[in-house]
């Protein structure tokens, strides 16, 4: 019978730190992990308390509240704060989304904030995302043509061909739909994920792409491309309400139409 369990080092084996805010009008605790790799100590949870009172909306208002004033070591990711670059995605309640639009009043009781699943932790809320950035390499993701430019122009498209794009091309690979796949935990070494396949299908739609067959040859696997099983995690949890699941379908549609 196999068994899954966290290695020793990953176990959380003791009580993390307690932070409080003596005084707060609208006190919030937040339940952190913390994983320092320099220390050699296995990971643990502190809890943070804050004053909602003096407090940004959402949750990495909160974050950031807590690095500045309680808390210098705090590690994470953040840049855009507008949902829009996709670094401060984390598991936050036990739901992967963006930091920067999570509201903290969506968030009852005690919020708890770890990193992505499945991913290696670099520290703290840093996921390392060397091998989903290698697979997204993998599908080549650029425009790919064999016949000449036209000379002094843009390669044209019609607007009922570009409205194909609409909902593919706004992924900002915050890895939210891949991290929340049960088949992706199991299988990640071998299938592409949700994120990875619908940029891939960003490109198979493209009518000015003129590699269709090539890219399909490459995705045409019974891991790359068929370990999907339409569990729809990852439509739930698109911060950018896109449906990767969607696209997953469309690609296995067209590797079947052109053998007919």
């Amino acid at each position: 019978m196999a068994e899954f369990a966290l290695p020793k080092n990953s176990k959380i084996t003791k009580k993390g730190k307690v932070h409080k805010t003596p005084g707060a009008k609208e006190p919030k605790s937040f339940k952190i992990y913390r994983y320092d790799p320099d220390t050699g100590e296995n990971p643990r949870y502190d809890t943070f308390e804050i004053d909602l009172a003096d407090c940004g909306p959402m949750v990495l208002d909160a974050l950031i509240k807590i690095k500045n004033e309680q808390d210098p070591s705090l590690t994470f990711r953040r840049s855009c704060r507008e949902g829009i670059c996709g670094s401060c995605s984390m598991n936050m309640d036990g739901k992967n989304g963006l930091a920067c639009t999570t509201s903290i009043e969506d968030c009852k009781g005690e919020l708890r904030i770890t990193p992505l699943p499945h991913m290696d932790v670099i520290k703290d809320l840093v996921p390392d995302f060397t091998h989903f950035y290698a697979q997204y390499a993998s599908i080549q993701p650029w425009l790919q043509t064999v016949s000449p430019a036209p000379s002094g122009k843009e390669r044209l498209q019609s607007p009922d061909d570009r409205n194909k794009l609409d909902g593919l091309y706004e992924c900002i690979l915050c890895a939210c739909c891949s991290t929340s796949c049960p088949s992706y935990w199991w299988n990640s070494d071998k299938f592409l994920g949700p994120a990875i396949l619908l940029q891939a299908y960003r490109w198979l739609a493209d009518s000015r792409d003129e590699m269709t067959g090539e890219r399909l040859d490459e995705l045409e696997d019974p891991f790359r491309l068929y370990r999907c099983h339409t569990i729809m995690n990852c439509s739930n949890v698109c911060p950018k309400g896109l449906s990767p699941a969607k696209a997953i379908a469309e690609i296995k549609k067209m590797v079947v139409e052109r053998q007919i």
